[in-house]
């Protein structure tokens, strides 16, 4: 026997029962208690009794007991399939169904409720087969309209599921599961003012209908009509005041529009009722953050903190604005209490590091961060942030190591391999920077930014002209608006002394990257070959705008304007 979970679209066989009552059921449902036999009656009625108090098992070995009672009665086999269903074991429901449908096959009840059954279990030709099996043999069943409908919209056959839909509405206009229902199908089809008329008609016949409005809601963010969106919350709010989650719905979409101050009020409303309400004081403190009212911002998540000290998240916001508003000493000392096992570890003490490199303390940052992979050594960021600031203090060797010490850890994480090989490019290890690169493109062939290095590394040198040709044009291929590659393949044209070619995409990149200083020095050294003396100067001159210590493109300079 095998149990089985029953699916929302199942359940909803009981959301009918609730909102609409016997009116709508088939009438095999409607008979109080069965006629039959003293024994059944009485197992039964102790089923119905441990039903109600949700014994469901119990209640099914009582039911079993009636039908050895009375093996006969329709009515006990359809109860006990509907039991096998609520405690979801399909299976045997199913075996039970199809066994009481051979001997009764115009049970509607059976019909409609493996038409469910199978639905839930996705099979849904039976289903579709059951519900016109009930609609051949009751044309006005409601359930069986429904759930036509419902399968076919399973099946994504819109159109079918439509005409069910319309079909129920003649029957029953007010059919409110049936107009809600509709409306979701509607906007699968993306015939937004459709839907939104079949959601408005949900909720005009059940106002307290929230999973209408929500929807109704969702359709106009769809549509981005954050305006009218408002107005439905506002409007159930008028009537529902003390929904004040509706509030911070409200709240959320004035952000999405701008509307700071509106947005603001509708916060501050909630607290009056909830000061404690920790959600709504992260969104307010959220809010002022991006409105620079910092001050506000420190005390809202101040506020959080104190309820739970060890809210890193909260810590982490709090950090972030004492940073903002240039408190670097409180924002220091939040970073630091931020917990190892916190998600955003790496990120709050790299951010901490960088305080300490801002204020001329790179010392402290390397201190820092080799303290910070003692307690979390899996995290990428901090072996490349530490190579980082070595490099600042010229310590190439403990930048180098500091990678490869990552990479023991993380032997195919390409950014430690990229980096070390920007590293031995640096101090002139060609050899040893190709093969990084190599192993990234092993890692992921499609690497734009290794495809590039190799071919750049290549031109800049004047070898394998072709092979770093064939990279870069790959890499172009991948990032095709991609200035700096752009560039690349105009210096392996200038090297292979296609000129007119190299200044067109040396052109190209620079549109991209106008205040690039390489590319503009390689347009100088482009339009010297091409005997350009003017334009040459005019980059030249441009580049040391940019970069006056350029030193390499101050001698160019010189050697151009100095007399013959």
């Amino acid at each position: 026997m095998q149990i089985k979970q029953i699916y929302p679209a199942f359940i909803l066989i009981l959301v009918f029962i609730s909102l609409y009552g016997c009116k709508h059921l088939p009438a095999a449902s409607v008979a109080s208690t069965p006629q039959t036999s003293i024994d059944a009656t009485y197992h039964y009625s102790m089923s119905v009794l441990l039903r109600l108090n949700g014994k469901i098992e119990e209640a099914t070995e009582e039911l079993k007991q009636a039908v050895a009672a009375d093996p006969g009665s329709s009515y006990l086999m359809t109860d006990l399939v509907s039991l096998y269903s609520e405690q979801g074991d399909i299976d045997e429901a199913i075996s039970l169904g199809k066994k009481m449908l051979s001997k009764n096959p115009n049970n509607i009840d059976l019909h409609l409720i493996l038409g469910g059954l199978y639905l839930n279990i996705h099979e849904n030709k039976k289903a579709i087969a059951e519900h016109k099996k009930v609609i051949e043999l009751d044309p006005k069943n409601i359930m069986a309209h429904f759930y036509l409908a419902i399968t076919y919209a399973e099946e994504k056959r819109f159109d079918k599921s439509e005409e069910s839909f319309k079909k129920l509405l003649k029957i029953d206009p007010d059919n409110i599961m049936g107009s809600y229902y509709y409306g979701r199908v509607l906007m699968k089809m993306t015939r937004f003012e459709e839907a939104e008329k079949m959601y408005k008609k949900a909720i005009s016949l059940n106002p307290y209908f929230e999973v209408a409005l929500f929807d109704l809601v969702a359709l106009y963010e769809k549509q981005e009509k954050l305006d009218k969106a408002i107005e439905v919350y506002r409007n159930y709010l008028e009537t529902n005041p003390t929904r004040i989650n509706l509030r911070v719905k409200i709240g959320e979409l004035l952000i999405r529009e701008k509307k700071y101050e509106e947005a603001e009020k509708e916060f501050l409303e909630v607290l009056k009722v909830d000061p404690d309400n920790r959600d709504v004081r992260i969104a307010l403190g959220l809010l002022y953050y991006d409105m620079r009212k910092l001050d506000l911002a420190v005390a809202e998540f101040s506020i959080v903190l104190k309820k739970n000290l060890t809210d890193d998240k909260i810590r982490y916001l709090l950090a972030n604005t004492y940073e903002e508003k240039g408190e670097n000493k409180l924002a220091m000392e939040e970073y630091k209490k931020i917990s190892s096992s916190f998600e955003l570890y790496a990120s709050s003490q790299i951010r901490a590091g960088l305080i300490l490199k801002k204020e001329g303390k790179i010392p402290e940052a390397i201190d820092l961060i080799k303290e910070s992979i003692k307690k979390k050594n899996d995290q990428i960021p901090f072996y490349l942030f530490l190579s980082s600031l070595y490099e600042d203090v010229k310590d190439i060797i403990a930048a180098e190591n500091i990678l490869k010490e990552g990479i023991k850890i993380a032997p195919e994480e390409i950014d430690l391999h990229y980096a070390l090989g920007v590293i031995y490019e640096k101090t002139n290890r060609l050899s040893e920077s190709i093969k990084e690169m190599e192993t990234v493109l092993a890692i992921d062939p499609e690497n734009a930014e290794a495809l590039n290095f190799i071919g750049y590394s290549y031109a800049d040198r004047g070898m394998n002209l072709d092979e770093a040709e064939r990279m870069i044009i790959k890499a172009l291929k991948i990032k095709p608006n991609n200035g700096y590659m752009i560039d690349s393949l105009g210096w392996v044209h200038f090297k292979k002394n296609k000129l007119n070619s190299a200044m067109k995409h040396l052109k190209q990149a620079l549109e991209l990257l106008p205040d690039d200083v390489n590319i503009i020095e390689h347009m100088g050294d482009v339009y010297i070959k091409l005997n350009k003396i003017k334009e040459a100067e005019e980059m030249y001159s441009r580049v040391l705008k940019i970069d006056p210590k350029n030193s390499q493109v101050q001698k160019k300079l010189e050697n151009l304007i100095k007399p013959k």
